[in-house]
């Protein structure tokens, strides 16, 4: 199920953090920070966040020019 399809694979954005990075995406795609974060605010348990390569929380900065990945784990087996 593609939960927002309307959804580019890749985006440009200006952010300090991943937090700001992740209402960015929820301003063009509402819902997608409900989706990315849960409650406390925390990235959700089964969401994973790269900065640059490195595994980041909601403080973690972005500087410009880094590649962030979103990804939803995978389990299985």
């Amino acid at each position: 199920m593609n939960l927002f399809p309307d959804a580019d694979r890749e985006v440009i954005l200006t952010a300090r953090n991943v937090d700001e990075l992740i209402d960015a995406l929820n301003r063009r795609w509402p819902g997608m920070r409900e989706r990315i974060c849960d409650s406390r605010p925390a990235v959700r348990r089964h969401i994973n966040v790269f900065v640059a390569g490195r595994r980041a929380n909601l403080q973690t900065p972005v500087v410009q020019g880094s590649r962030v990945h979103i990804l939803t784990a995978i389990s299985g087996g």
